[in-house]
């Protein structure tokens, strides 16, 4: 590819970003009224958000419930094309009827609109033509238009299309904090992947699945290699019956050949690091990341009500893919 072309290329995408932010620019300002009418009646409701579209907007509907109910609103995708062909029984009573579109005027929504309105239920509009049928029928009407598309035909919904996700986002966060939707709550709903391992997951349930290498400070050199060989985390505790001694790492390993020329009659007491750094068992996983990176070690002991618990090593960290 030449320079030439490959500079092109990069310029219609900057462009299309660049159209794309100055069209949504505006957008605050449908923050409105309307707005805040559409956040209590979802916190007032006993029932769901059954949200509908059809095209390009079915797909951002899609991605509004999928949103909604990772943060506490309960909602249900309703295809619009499907919704006049069997599936308006997904309707409950208490939902609340949330249609998408651009134009507010397309022959499924249209055919649609008077149906939704005929169940009782609440209708909301979320559209970028507030002159259209759609926003017409509609209870509240949310307005999402943009003075124009990224395309430079003006017609592949690409601005309106950001403008309704944005949208979205911003009635899921309202009704978010709104509700005081904590950390832990979200965690109930991703218990699954490396985000619900950053909300849950601690040190404790990670050292426990590890071996436990310790060492008592009498052990030889050569035992002390032995465990850390065997054990694969790349140091042994020392301990005894008053508790936690100190560490002996692959580092301490290589610091004792440096400076001893004569190996015999040393013990793991001689060459361990005292009162090692330590993270409790209930440390979130996650926070231990970011301790092991700003301390530049590579493993840590695990302490439970002060007492040794195992080890976690930066390779269990990246396995959870925290890293």
């Amino acid at each position: 590819m030449t320079q030439t072309k490959a500079n092109l290329i990069k310029s219609y995408g900057t462009q299309a970003i660049t159209d794309e932010l100055n069209s949504l620019a505006g957008l605050p300002q449908y923050v409105n009224d309307s707005f805040s009418s559409l956040v209590e009646l979802l916190l007032d409701s006993a029932g769901r958000a059954v949200v509908t579209g059809i095209g390009k907007s079915a797909i951002i509907a899609q991605k509004m419930v999928a949103t909604m109910n990772s943060t506490g609103q309960p909602a249900v995708f309703m295809h619009a094309a499907d919704a006049i062909h069997g599936d308006l029984g997904i309707i409950q009573p208490g939902d609340v009827v949330i249609a998408i579109s651009k134009s507010g005027n397309t022959p499924e929504i249209k055919a649609l609109a008077p149906l939704l309105k005929s169940f009782g239920n609440p209708l909301v509009a979320m559209v970028g033509n507030i002159q259209s049928e759609l926003a017409a029928q509609a209870d509240i009407v949310i307005n999402t238009t943009v003075d124009k598309e990224a395309c430079p035909n003006n017609l592949a919904p690409t601005s309106s299309t950001s403008a309704q996700l944005l949208m979205g986002d911003a009635i899921a966060i309202a009704l978010l904090r709104m509700r005081n939707f904590s950390g832990s709550d979200f965690s109930k709903y991703h218990p699954g992947g490396a985000l619900g391992k950053k909300l849950y997951l601690r040190c404790g349930d990670i050292a426990a699945r590890n071996e436990k290498p310790a060492v008592l400070p009498s052990a030889s050199v050569n035992e002390v290699i032995v465990c850390i060989s065997k054990n694969r985390l790349g140091a042994a505790a020392v301990v005894d019956d008053s508790g936690l001694l100190g560490i002996v790492t692959d580092g301490d390993i290589r610091r004792m050949l440096e400076k001893y020329s004569n190996l015999a009659g040393l013990t793991a007491a001689d060459i361990m690091s005292p009162s090692p750094r330590t993270l409790d068992a209930e440390t979130l996983a996650v926070e231990a990341v970011d301790w092991m990176s700003q301390q530049k070690i590579s493993q840590i002991i695990i302490l439970r009500d002060g007492k040794y618990a195992g080890m976690v090593h930066l390779h269990d960290l990246n396995r959870e893919g925290l890293l």
